[in-house]
């Protein structure tokens, strides 16, 4: 590959890096081309070298910024060695995720934008199903891991979605406290009878 060639396929990774960092800051509807090239440092002209339209941007970005999050996603549960599930449950649940949407996990912002969008549903569908295989490894074999899986990933996103989305505060830090205990003793099973 030349150099001109390598420089285009690095500024096109920029712009995709940045411009999925606004998607899951601000959804698929608001990122506009002038403001996302002027902070990769380039022209508004330059756009078209790289994007046949922003709907391209947006769909690459959005497929970039929901790819983002399986690796994160297993950082986090390998952080808890005795329990993978818990480590990732609280890592996920943690405030800094809530706070920080530009960084964290994109099938929050983007589920409403999927739903309307087919251009989106591929990729959400694709790191949905990553999830899903990713939680149900965490289970023992003899549970249904399936819908263990489906019901900890449900919840995961909606309290994220839910704590975002509130103006309360401490209902949104009750939000965040009361799923992760709740998805935990879940996960722990039925408590053995004591006496």
């Amino acid at each position: 590959m030349g150099r001109s060639q390598a420089e285009k396929v690095l500024t096109h990774e920029r712009i995709l890096r940045i411009a999925a960092r606004k998607v899951r800051e601000e959804g698929v509807t608001r990122p506009g081309v002038a403001d996302l090239m002027k902070e990769a440092g380039l022209t508004h002209g330059g756009f078209y070298k790289h994007f046949t339209s922003r709907d391209d941007l947006i769909a690459q970005a959005s497929a970039a910024a929901l790819a983002e999050g399986s690796a994160k996603m297993k950082r986090s549960a390998g952080k808890n060695e005795q329990d993978p599930r818990a480590g990732l449950i609280d890592a996920y649940l943690a405030k800094p995720h809530r706070d920080t949407p530009a960084t964290g996990c994109a099938l929050v912002p983007l589920g409403a934008d999927a739903g309307r969008d087919p251009s989106l549903q591929d990729a959400y569908e694709k790191q949905v199903r990553t999830y899903l295989e990713l939680l149900e490894g965490l289970d023992e074999p003899d549970g249904d891991a399936r819908a263990e899986a489906m019901l900890t990933l449900s919840a995961l996103v909606g309290a994220v979605l839910m704590s975002r989305a509130v103006a309360d505060k401490d209902l949104s830090d009750e939000l965040l406290e009361t799923v992760t205990g709740e998805l935990k003793r879940y996960a722990a099973g039925p408590a053995s009878p004591t006496g």
